[in-house]
């Protein structure tokens, strides 16, 4: 081995032991690679449940060692912003009329026709696409007549809370209409009883909205979702990468903002969120063509299962092995802890509630690669997002229902209220709830969630600062220096040891680089 070559291998090696760089922390996505070309693909469903549900794909933790944390996250533990994620509300509190309004890259459909080009008529209830006069497209749904407002409601609340948690979701609103408003485009076809294809016209269309309630004003309702600016390629999968992505570089199963999710669909109570229920789309943006990433259809929320009210059992898997033997061996006297849900009735909710609600517990309808790996740093990090919105920001969000029995209004938004209060129980208790790190007049400031929220009594937390390498991970304890104050000068940097004695395990790292006697934070590890 030549001496050039050995220093060569030396020098790597170091570089690669080094913790932070000089554009730490990462707060956007670098620059996307442009994406010259991505088919349209399509998931089987049946096939995707079957794999899902007795093979689970993808990378799983070990059950040794060391855990597989979150990747796509930045040194301060958070995903950066860009193809899959924005930060929102608890980053940058949204006002109440932004709250309200949610995604708006499309405005509400323009008043007056509505033409029809693309009709279904398939499951329950039927759907149509139109355009309205300036000549967007929309996605037409409607409520099931068992169930009147029911899934429009639950789409639209929902759109606005992934909204605000940070997620890219279509625009969607609550439109209502008569069949006068509506007119057909020549060519639109329509499969009948026999699976032929014909042309579509205006007795179909009566025939169709026979299926889909009226109000008291004898109007039909409906969520009108705008068409997402770009190109259709089909849903991403719950593991691995897009390999006609350039950008999709980190399997799905071990990014934070898809393993957080979990706790935002628990919330929600979108046990429906399987790969068909996402969508990519090739758009572009800046001059550069890449792939964008959207959670939708939300129909299948709170109480709803878009066509009916949803399952008593929602939160628990369609099958599982242990449940299964539970019933079996006690001969029928198990009582599952779903079957003690009481629901009220009302069918323009369906099947929601928040007594016998536990977060961790909670599941989809099947096994779900990135929820399963989700570590309690991944939860905390959904939890304290959730935790942001107020009653009165959920009571505001909720109204987007246009729930004509304020009975219904009420219990959603007191459900919901019910369970972000156990979700940030559940996750607060498993990593020490500090965050929104800062440096004020050289002070290193922090804010309990924990006591903010009043979830848990505020901690003792006893601060030690020490010496940082950059280059070898050692840390050297400055002796006597255990209180807020940033030490040191000059190009060095520092990590402040943040550890609440009642509960020694979970402890936060905090790290400032001074930088020409500016301290900034650069880094933050938890552990538990």
């Amino acid at each position: 081995m030549t001496k050039s070559l050995l220093v060569l291998i030396l020098a790597a090696s170091a570089l690669s032991a080094r913790k932070f760089y000089d554009d730490d922390p990462l707060l956007v996505e670098p620059k996307p690679r442009p994406v010259l070309k991505a088919e349209n693909r399509k998931l089987s469903d049946i096939y995707d449940l079957f794999a899902h549900q007795f093979g689970p794909p993808g990378e799983h933790q070990p059950q040794k060692g060391e855990p597989i944390r979150a990747r796509a996250v930045n040194t301060l533990g958070d995903p950066m912003e860009g193809a899959w994620w924005e930060k929102r509300h608890y980053y940058k509190p949204m006002s109440r009329e932004e709250l309200i309004r949610g995604a708006n890259y499309a405005p509400a459909p323009a008043t007056g026709k509505l033409t029809i080009t693309g009709a279904k008529n398939e499951g329950v209830t039927p759907g149509f696409v139109v355009v309205d006069s300036r000549q967007q497209t929309y996605f037409v749904k409607f409520d099931p007549l068992s169930n009147p407002e029911m899934a429009t409601a639950a789409d639209s609340i929902s759109a606005r809370f992934f909204h605000a948690l940070g997620y890219h979701t279509p625009a969607n609103y609550l439109i209502e209409f008569t069949i006068d408003d509506f007119e057909i485009r020549p060519g639109v076809t329509l499969a009948d009883s026999t699976g032929r294809t014909r042309e579509f016209n205006r007795r179909d269309l009566q025939e169709l909205l026979l299926r889909v309630p009226k109000n008291a004003e004898g109007k039909f309702r409906a969520t009108a979702s705008a068409s997402l600016p770009g190109k259709t390629i089909g849903p991403p999968r719950w593991f691995g990468t897009r390999s006609d992505d350039v950008n999709d570089i980190v399997p799905h199963e071990h990014r934070r903002d898809l393993r957080g999710l979990h706790v935002v669909d628990a919330w929600l109570n979108h046990d429906d969120s399987r790969a068909i229920n996402n969508v990519d789309i090739l758009s572009m943006e800046g001059g550069v063509q890449h792939v964008r990433h959207y959670q939708l259809d939300f129909g299948s929320t709170l109480g709803s299962a878009t066509q009916k009210a949803n399952s008593p059992r929602a939160g628990v898997y369609f099958f599982s092995w242990k449940e299964s033997a539970k019933l079996l061996f006690s001969l029928g006297t198990y009582v599952p802890y779903w079957a003690l849900a009481n629901y009220p009735k009302l069918p323009s909710v369906g099947r929601f509630e928040s007594e016998t609600f536990r977060p961790d517990r909670w599941v989809p309808e099947y096994p779900n690669p990135a929820f399963q790996n989700r570590l309690p740093d991944d939860e905390f990090w959904a939890a304290k997002q959730i935790m942001a919105f107020t009653d009165d920001d959920i009571k505001a969000i909720v109204s987007t229902g246009k729930f004509s029995d304020p009975k219904a209004a009420d219990w959603v938004a007191e459900c919901l209220s019910k369970r972000r209060d156990k979700i940030g129980q559940t996750y607060f208790a498993k990593v020490l709830p500090l965050d929104q790190f800062s440096i004020v007049d050289n002070s290193l400031t922090w804010v309990d969630l924990g006591k903010k929220h009043n979830m848990q009594a505020p901690g003792s937390i006893k601060l030690q600062w020490s010496n940082f390498n950059n280059e070898t991970g050692q840390k050297t304890a400055l002796s006597g220096l255990t209180q807020n104050m940033v030490p040191g000068a000059g190009n060095s940097y520092f990590v402040a040891d943040l550890v609440d004695p009642a509960r020694p395990k979970q402890t936060i790292s905090v790290y400032v680089h001074q930088l020409a006697g500016q301290p900034v934070i650069v880094g933050i590890d938890r552990a538990w």
